[in-house]
């Protein structure tokens, strides 16, 4: 295993290991657009919309995937996403919330 440049006594992500979480990522993100686009199914709409949110979060991530660099910087980059994706969904719910309370008051 390689050595950390961020902690010298951890050890990182290998080469293989670096490119198979980038790799799924892109690969991800490129179903999520076949789907998307696909005109057979509804269905498949939907999931492949709700994965071009998942892709376009997760991209985030592969700047993170180098060799060296500790799987566990990896999963705090993911935490944060997943915090912010979440404050910022409240914030749009609790708007829209504010917005209809405003609409049924005037």
């Amino acid at each position: 295993m390689r050595q950390s440049p961020d902690n010298p006594g951890q050890a990182g992500m290998t080469v293989n290991q670096a490119k198979t979480v980038e790799y799924a990522i892109i690969s991800v993100s490129v179903l999520s657009l076949v789907l998307l686009f696909q005109p057979f199914s509804l269905e498949l709409y939907s999931i492949g919309a709700g994965l071009v949110v998942l892709a376009g979060l997760a991209f985030n991530l592969v700047p993170l995937c180098t060799p060296g660099r500790p799987l566990r910087s990896l999963v705090k980059g993911a935490l944060v996403i997943i915090v912010i994706f979440i404050v910022v969904t409240l914030l749009a719910l609790g708007s829209a919330l504010l917005y209809s309370w405003y609409l049924s008051v005037r």
